[in-house]
This record gives structure tokens, C-alpha cells and sequence, in this order.
């Protein structure tokens, strides 16, 4: 007798291996759940109080006393805008941040990052005792030195004009500024430097040319810093502004009031959402660079 084998031939069973990808898959979906749920909370928790902001702008006074809060305009209408620039004088709040606000933001760019460069890059006695002065500025309330800054102001008699603001923002802004920018000029490598000191590049050259450069992302991140802290001031802008005509918006926000005190929340929303929106796409432009200059001065070399 002789034995016969036959070989069935057909589909071939799907390969084990294929369902593990699938498996592991799913095990890292579940693993990563928690993260993303938070994140969707957080964003939740950062995005709708801005919507509600925006919905918010459109509605009447009858609405904010009547209907529920999460109730959605029943008219999609721009007054409430344009009562804030007209009726609001929203417009020349907004020119009279710009005047206090840039002029001495330049002033702090300008003059902390000449003083961080000074005080990390060139050499010379006493610049630790200087950077420690600086850092004992930082130490200090501005809540301490408003009564003495008006007093001095006021024998001057400077308090009618913006001049107040600026300076007060210049010595409060400084000396964080300054010593940002020295722990950024830090991690510039000093090779740098002395080479072009051998080329034959002057300390003015090698400031503009070489150190500029290399922390302008730094400069970037410290900018954006220092002018929201000056655009959002409310105490400072409410101390040295005595008349309606130099009211920042900070302080004109607190002027939306009708009869009796009444706040008028439609407007006051919608002067809100100006003040807001318009720093958040400041954001939106200069991000990147912020994010660079955050990680910028952590590594050295």
C-alpha cells in the first residue's frame, strides 16, 4: 500500500501579526485619553469665556438684565461698537495707550538690552554690584513709590500730560528687562564676540551686528511681556491720569457707566472685546518668536 499526501490549497489565514498593530494601537488611544481629555477641558476653560465675551458685545441691556446668560443675541447688530467710539470715547483711549505704552516700551528695549550687553559681555569692575541693583528693582512694590512718584510729579508739574505714565513705566519695566537680557547675552558663546573684536569690530559694531541678532527672538519674548503688563495696567494709569482726555483704556473701561452708575454692559463687552482681540492677534503674529526666545537663554553655548 502506498500512502498518498494531499495538499489542500485555498486563502491563507490572516498573519497574527497583523491584529498586534491594531492592539497596540487602541492600547495607546486609551493610554493618551486622559491627556486629551484634559486638554479639551483647558481649552474649554480658555475659550469660552472669549466667546461668551463676543456673544456678549451684541446683546442689549434688556438681555443682560433678563434673559439667561448663556442665551445667544437676539439681534446681531454693531451698536453697541459704535456707541463705544462715539458715546464711549473709545477711540482716544486707545491713542492714549499707544502714546504711553510704545514710547516707553521702546525706551525699555532699547536702553535694558545696551545694559544687558554691557553687564554680560563687556568686562569691567563693579558690574556684578550693578546687575544687583538691578535685581533689587525688581524687588520693588510699585504700590510703595506711587504717593512719593505723585508728589514729585505733581511739584513738577507734569501731571496733566502722559509724561507721568511713561516714566513710571520705563523704571518699573527696566530692571526685569535688563536682567532677562543678561541671562540671554549669557548663552551667546563668547568666542563670538572675541572674534570679531580681533577683526576689528568696534563694541558699537559687535552690540548691533552680532549681539542684536543672535537675541532677537529674546527681544521678541521680552517685548511681548513688557507690553502687556504696560497695556493691561490699570493702578498706575488710575493714579497719574487726572482728567478724562488722558484716560488709557484700562481706566475707560471703568467709565462705561449710564444714569445713577449703571454699568452698560453691552458696550463695556464690546469695548472689552476691542481690547482683547486686539492683543490676542498681537499674539497670533509674534508667537513663534516668543516661543524661541523662551527656550532661548536656557542653554548655554
Amino acid at each position: 500500500m502506498s500512502a498518498t499526501t494531499t495538499i489542500v490549497t485555498g486563502t491563507p489565514l490572516p498573519a497574527r501579526r497583523d491584529v498586534v498593530p491594531n492592539r497596540r494601537g487602541a492600547r495607546d488611544f486609551f493610554r493618551r485619553l486622559p491627556i486629551r481629555l484634559l486638554i479639551a477641558v483647558l481649552l474649554i476653560v480658555e475659550v469660552y469665556p472669549i466667546l461668551w465675551m463676543l456673544l456678549g458685545s451684541f446683546k442689549t441691556q434688556s438681555e443682560f438684565l433678563n434673559e439667561p446668560f448663556w442665551a445667544l443675541p437676539q439681534s446681531w447688530d454693531i451698536v453697541n461698537y459704535i456707541e463705544v467710539f462715539t458715546t464711549g470715547e473709545f477711540g482716544k483711549y486707545i491713542v492714549n495707550s499707544v502714546i504711553a505704552v510704545f514710547p516707553s516700551l521702546a525706551i525699555i528695549l532699547v536702553f535694558g538690552t545696551a545694559a544687558g550687553f554691557a553687564l554680560e559681555v563687556m568686562v569691567w569692575k563693579g558690574r556684578g554690584t550693578v546687575l544687583l541693583l538691578f535685581l533689587a528693582g525688581i524687588m520693588v512694590p510699585a504700590q510703595m513709590i506711587l504717593l512719593p512718584l505723585f508728589t514729585i510729579y505733581f511739584r513738577t508739574n507734569m501731571t496733566g500730560t502722559l509724561w507721568p505714565l511713561i516714566i513710571t513705566y520705563v523704571a518699573l519695566g527696566m530692571p526685569l528687562t535688563v536682567f532677562m537680557m543678561a541671562t540671554f547675552f549669557r548663552s551667546v558663546p563668547r568666542e563670538i564676540f572675541e572674534a570679531s573684536t580681533l577683526d576689528g569690530a568696534s563694541i558699537f559694531r559687535s552690540f548691533f551686528s552680532i549681539g542684536l541678532p543672535l537675541v532677537k527672538n529674546a527681544l521678541f519674548t521680552i517685548g511681548l511681556v513688557q507690553f502687556f503688563f504696560l497695556w493691561n495696567d490699570l493702578l498706575i494709569a488710575l493714579t497719574f491720569t487726572n482728567s478724562s482726555d488722558l484716560r488709557t483704556i484700562q481706566v475707560g473701561l471703568l467709565n462705561f457707566t449710564g444714569e445713577y452708575g449703571a454699568v452698560q454692559y453691552g458696550p463695556t463687552f464690546a469695548a472689552i472685546s476691542v481690547n482683547v482681540l486686539g492683543t490676542l492677534l498681537i499674539y497670533v503674529f509674534l508667537n513663534q518668536q516668543v516661543m524661541k526666545g523662551l527656550t532661548a537663554g536656557s542653554v548655554k553655548g
